[in-house]
């Protein structure tokens, strides 16, 4: 039985096929400042009670107030919302407003979620576990909601070419 052949180039180009859906990440600071991320790596992990994950680069702002607040929303992007990547894929600076020009409302935990998106959830931070430059967070679901566009539009898988970067 022979080894397997592995290289960095084979091993980046199998694991940016793993698919994850895009989502619209929210959350708030303290002061009530909010703003909001494009997130590819979300993935439900619970049941009961709903929990998903979802990781964070631990360089984005967004980190710690997510630490600060252990509060969230998720918008999920459907296939061909491109303005939601065009919008939020750049990043927002530390005072840029992030929705300027969206349809949203607030979620119960005080995140905005973006009402044109598929679908949303809101929950809190219950864990988090370091994971190189990023960071995981566990969130409990505790509520949602979504569009007309839940039934006729396909939720938007993201692949990539590459594993090792964006």
């Amino acid at each position: 039985m022979s080894e397997p052949q592995s290289n960095i180039d084979q091993l980046a180009a199998v694991l940016g096929r793993v698919p994850s859906g895009l989502s619209i990440l929210t959350a708030c600071n303290a002061a009530g400042d909010s703003t909001g991320m494009l997130a590819s790596w979300v993935q439900q992990a619970s049941f009961a009670p709903p929990c998903v994950t979802v990781a964070v680069n631990r360089k984005r702002f967004l980190h710690d107030w997510l630490r600060e607040t252990r509060q969230l929303a998720l918008s999920l992007v459907g296939e061909g919302q491109k303005q939601f990547l065009g919008h939020f894929g750049k990043g927002f600076e530390l005072g840029e407003p992030a929705f300027d020009g969206l349809s949203f409302a607030w979620a119960s935990n005080g995140c905005p979620v973006l009402l044109d998106a598929l679908g949303w959830l809101a929950g809190e931070v219950i864990g988090e576990v370091e994971a190189g430059d990023h960071v995981v967070y566990a969130v409990e679901i505790q509520e949602g909601g979504c569009s007309a566009s839940l039934d006729q539009m396909r939720p938007w898988v993201h692949i990539r070419k590459n594993g090792l970067s964006y």
